[in-house]
């Protein structure tokens, strides 16, 4: 009998939502709620039926674990002066269970001064305002590429920007790079990274429908727009922080591809060398790498807007 009231309230909860149109998030948090319910009377009846205990009306103890995607706040940043702006993602790389790099100190992990420096260029960038911002994450929280892609298309954003930290095995290894969207890695060890990066995702085949190959011309137009921001961001860094040779490089990277705006990934330096921990965790200094990528940012979304 309790059963049945329940799935009878839930019936008209669903009508209703159907009824008054609803969001998408709306009806696919019935649909939640109605299998919760009838896993939970499952549950209930199975353990009743096993031990024969319960009394007729008498309350069950029964109990349901429910695994749920983490809520999307896209939670937008900007000056009054900023409204109606383009927005701009920061997507601080790694964390939750995935720390990333480890510093050579052993004292911090990527996850944690990624987070910072994406906080830190937003606020750059709010000050400024010339731009609004979002962020992938806001606090220490695993998310998957998809994840974090979504968020920029989502937003139908300007621009993706992932932040991280490199580590070598060769502890002299230091400086900045860049990377870019490319079907073709420019060298080896990128093709190596965009593989430690991509880890988990496959990718789907082109079925050659027109629709493809018109998603196949807005791809090559989004790797040369991120190929000009890779190289805007180049020239405002040279001589403000140190780059690594040939700073400018490229491959397969999923969470660009995906981001469906001119996208980069930006190494900020090697946390497998001394001189450059001690650096990436000085705010002094973050704030130079800072000011530099919130210049390329802005000159980069002008000079879309022109054209």
């Amino acid at each position: 009998m309790i059963s049945y009231l329940w799935l009878n309230a839930l019936g008209s909860f669903v009508n209703f939502s159907v009824g008054n149109r609803t969001t998408v998030a709306g009806a696919a948090a019935a649909l939640i709620a109605a299998a919760a319910i009838l896993a939970a009377f499952a549950s209930s009846d199975a353990a009743s039926a096993g031990d024969g205990s319960a009394a007729p009306g008498e309350a069950r103890q029964s109990s349901l674990t429910l695994e749920l995607p983490p809520a999307a706040h896209d939670r937008i940043y900007g000056s009054d002066a900023a409204r109606g702006r383009p927005i701009v993602v920061l997507d601080a790389g790694h964390g939750g269970r995935d720390p990333g790099a480890r510093s050579v100190s052993g004292a911090v992990a990527e996850k944690d001064l990624t987070l910072a420096l994406a906080r830190e260029l937003r606020d750059k960038l709010v000050e400024r305002g010339r731009v609004r911002v979002a962020l992938t994450r806001e606090s220490d929280d695993y998310l998957t590429l998809e994840d974090r892609a979504a968020v920029a298309r989502r937003l139908d954003a300007a621009m993706f920007v992932s932040l991280h930290m490199d580590s070598a095995a060769n502890p002299l290894a230091r400086g900045a790079s860049v990377y870019s969207l490319s079907d073709v890695a420019s060298d080896a060890e990128a093709a190596r990274f965009a593989a430690q990066q991509n880890a988990g995702f496959t990718a789907g085949e082109g079925n050659g429908s027109v629709d493809s190959i018109l998603s196949e011309l807005a791809m090559r137009s989004q790797m040369s727009a991120s190929a000009d921001l890779a190289t805007r961001l180049i020239k405002r860094s040279a001589g403000r922080f140190e780059l690594r040779p040939e700073p400018h490089r490229f491959a397969a990277f999923h969470v660009l591809r995906r981001a469906g705006a001119p996208a980069v990934l930006f190494e900020a330096g090697y946390l497998s060398n001394v001189d450059d921990e001690t650096l990436l965790r000085d705010p002094k200094h973050r704030s130079d790498i800072v000011l530099a990528l919130a210049q390329a940012i802005e000159a980069d979304v002008a000079s879309h807007a022109r054209h």
